[in-house]
């Protein structure tokens, strides 16, 4: 693949300094910023990840905050998920949808105040469709994005790295929970997230200018720890079944059929701008839907669709595919039309270089 000019459209991140001093080998675009995706390799990353602890940039899930007396009331117009329980220091995973049910993407809100939340981004140009039903609804409502950059610590020892340059304070924080703490004069949200399933933590980085003293900090800190520059790793994730929104699933797609049916509360998400059209689907359920696949063979880097065939009949298709050195095959995230859905179905996977067998499981492997 050919490389990916530098510009200013594509902006680098408060920690792009010790991203580059720690050897990054290629990065992405994500929200018009560089994402890393590899430091030694795609497979040494994942090993690493999955028995110490790394830093990642992620600068790139960039912060919608909503602030003002219609915060609430905007919030859930966004997503089918009832957010009537949520409360200040809480973490939600929120679908969020158009007017049609399709995904618009699949954030993480901070609620910070009753009137004041950010929504962490995946992949895509949330900002305008935000303003724009303010705009359309007139609700009393601010809406911008902050100057807040995430940078995320994962792996089994995250607990031990976050404690020393936190303090022990973060060891108490439960899952998609946030706290306040103190690092060089500053506070800074930390919250129990992360795009992995090793655990960890996201410091919601508040000011451009702190951001190398913390990565320089949780370097120094991680020594012992064998703590390392990463970055979301694709065996992981999709070992793990984390789904990349633009991937796995798009604007064409409900939350049902990508699986995230059980973050949405149609009945219940009164105002949701989608919430008409996924009653239907939250009723009758939806045709197609995301599955695990298991690959045979020598496959090539999945950096495009591949058609799922049955027979001479294309049954759905592989959005995300790689080795699993752990579990000793392919694995592989797919959308799976109804009829052939069920765990052991074989089916046939078309990739640029030639057609490999391929099955459905019953979960991902995790």
């Amino acid at each position: 693949m050919a490389l990916i000019s530098p510009s200013r459209r594509l902006r680098r991140t408060p920690f792009s300094d010790g991203v580059e001093a720690a050897g990054v080998k290629g990065y992405t675009s994500y929200n018009h910023m560089l994402l890393p995706t590899v430091f030694r390799s795609v497979q040494e990353d994942y090993r690493h990840l999955k028995t110490a602890v790394q830093v990642w940039d992620v600068a790139c899930e960039r912060q919608v905050e909503v602030r003002g007396p219609d915060a609430g009331r905007l919030m859930q117009m966004l997503t089918p998920r009832d957010l009537r329980k949520m409360e200040p220091g809480m973490c939600y995973y929120v679908p969020m949808v158009d007017e049609t049910g399709g995904m618009l993407n699949d954030p993480v809100a901070v609620k910070l105040a009753e009137d004041r939340y950010w929504i962490s981004i995946a992949d895509s140009d949330l900002l305008f469709w935000v303003k724009g039903l303010v705009y359309g609804f007139r609700l009393d409502v601010l809406v911008g994005e902050p100057d807040v950059s995430p940078l995320a610590i994962q792996g089994p020892k995250a607990d031990d790295l976050a404690a020393r340059v936190f303090g022990d304070g973060v060891r108490d924080i439960r899952f998609f929970r946030f706290g306040w703490f103190e690092f060089q004069g500053r506070q800074m949200l930390v919250a129990r997230s992360g795009y992995s399933r090793q655990g960890g933590f996201e410091i919601y980085v508040e000011g451009g200018d702190i951001g190398m003293p913390l990565w320089h900090a949780l370097m120094e800190a991680g020594r012992d720890l064998d703590v390392h520059a990463g970055c979301p790793n694709l065996i992981e994730r999709i070992e793990g079944g984390l789904l990349s929104y633009g991937n796995d699933m798009t604007r064409d797609n409900t939350p049902h059929e990508a699986g995230l049916g059980r973050f949405c509360s149609t009945q219940t998400a009164i105002g949701c701008v989608g919430r008409d059209a996924l009653l239907r689907v939250a009723s009758e359920g939806p045709v197609k839907q995301v599955r695990a696949l298991r690959i045979e063979g020598d496959i090539p880097p999945c950096d495009r669709v591949w058609p799922l065939m049955d027979g001479q009949h294309q049954v759905g298709a592989i959005t995300s595919a790689a080795w699993s050195p752990d579990f000793e095959t392919n694995v592989a995230i797919g959308m799976v039309r109804m009829t052939h859905w069920n765990p052991a179905t074989d089916l046939d996977v078309v990739t640029q270089n030639g057609v490999f067998p391929a099955v459905v499981q019953e979960t991902f492997w995790i």
